[in-house]
């Protein structure tokens, strides 16, 4: 068994500057927990693949193509593969997201 504590787990440097890190990886699927701070936010992006989005705490906005929603705990967001998205904190607490790849993705992800 592999257990993973999230608040332990490694953060990597990514191109949106923020706290992320991989906390599942294999060749069927991924998932990364990101930290935003209030006033953080993601570059806009394109996944090659499909992406779900569970929001663990605090909350957000979130811009998947031209539709921009506000979310919080508990929700889940889909969002199709090669469709621009963001996620944007303007609250006052932390946002805390956990983002699952699937299938794990062969190509990078675009920054737009």
């Amino acid at each position: 068994m592999k257990v993973v504590d999230v608040k332990q787990a490694e953060t990597t440097p990514n191109p949106h500057g923020v706290q992320a890190a991989r906390v599942y990886d294999t060749e069927h699927a991924q998932a990364v927990h990101i930290l935003l701070r209030p006033g953080e936010s993601l570059k806009r992006h394109a996944t090659p693949v499909d992406v779900f989005f569970y929001v663990l705490e605090g909350e957000g906005t979130v811009e998947i193509g031209e539709e921009r929603e506000r979310v919080g705990r508990d929700t889940l967001v889909e969002s199709p593969a090669r469709i621009p998205h963001r996620w944007v904190n303007e609250g006052q607490g932390d946002l805390r997201i956990l983002v699952v790849k699937v299938p794990r993705p062969r190509e990078e992800t675009r920054i737009l």
